[in-house]
């Protein structure tokens, strides 16, 4: 392909961009250390201001799930601005947070006893411009309700995690982004005995204007560190039906 056409697809693909709302990449624009991972992003960028979508489907999912999220909190965190959490089923151990660069001070966790009072305040919190982040577990929401949700970020520009565990069904909602995290076995550094870094197997499953793919992910030295490049995606969750 020519010089000259390749300018020209560029050119378009970002005007396209721009009529879906994602805006080229600024200097205000927040690093997420995630390296090649972040090209599957539109403009390579992390979209923050926007909702995000993490599916797990057992117990040790939702766990890794938990540390890959705290790894993002840690970057989004770092210019500033508070988390809220808000759980109807909390088990996250708040100093566990330390470990991947979160002051758990800076954590406000919301626990609730029903997942109606979970939503109604993740959609409030969302509307509060002076957070960082805003993470909410949830098992099941719809198209409309998480439209809300996204509809605050675009207005406060906070960025919104749902953690749905065992979701009773896979209705597309609003998302920027679909996520799967799986654990890895990890390995210690030079052969030494002992536990390693935390590992994941990353998994974009659906990305607005982007390029899903799965990742080999490891966090060490308070970052990520890209073990593998984009592979095909793993077999898909099975999701437990319930009714």
């Amino acid at each position: 392909m020519s010089a000259a056409k390749k300018a020209i697809i560029e050119q378009l693909q970002q005007e396209l961009l721009l009529l879906h709302g994602f805006k080229p990449p600024s200097n205000t624009t927040v690093q997420m250390g995630l390296g090649a991972l972040e090209k599957a992003f539109p403009n390579a960028v992390f979209p923050t201001g926007a909702i995000h979508e993490f599916l797990s489907d057992a117990v040790e999912h939702t766990a890794a799930t938990g540390g890959f999220v705290a790894g993002l909190l840690g970057h989004l965190m770092q210019r500033g601005g508070a988390c809220i959490w808000i759980s109807a089923t909390r088990t996250l151990f708040p100093p566990a947070l330390k470990a991947f660069g979160v002051i758990p001070d800076q954590v406000v966790f919301v626990d609730l006893q029903r997942e109606k009072d979970v939503l109604w305040a993740t959609e409030e919190a969302l509307k509060c411009e002076g957070l960082a982040a805003v993470v909410a577990e949830l098992k099941d929401i719809s198209f409309t309700a998480s439209r809300r949700l996204q509809l605050a970020t675009e207005q406060s520009r906070v960025t919104g995690f749902l953690l749905r565990h065992q979701p009773r069904d896979l209705n597309a909602i609003a998302c920027v982004a679909r996520w799967r995290i799986t654990p890895l076995a990890s390995m210690a550094d030079n052969g030494m005995p002992g536990v390693g870094f935390p590992r994941w197997q990353v998994g974009l499953v659906k990305v607005r204007n982007g390029k899903p793919g799965a990742w080999q992910v490891e966090w060490a030295a308070n970052r990520f560190r890209v073990i593998t490049e984009n592979t095909a995606l793993p077999n898909p969750v099975r999701i437990r039906k319930i009714g």
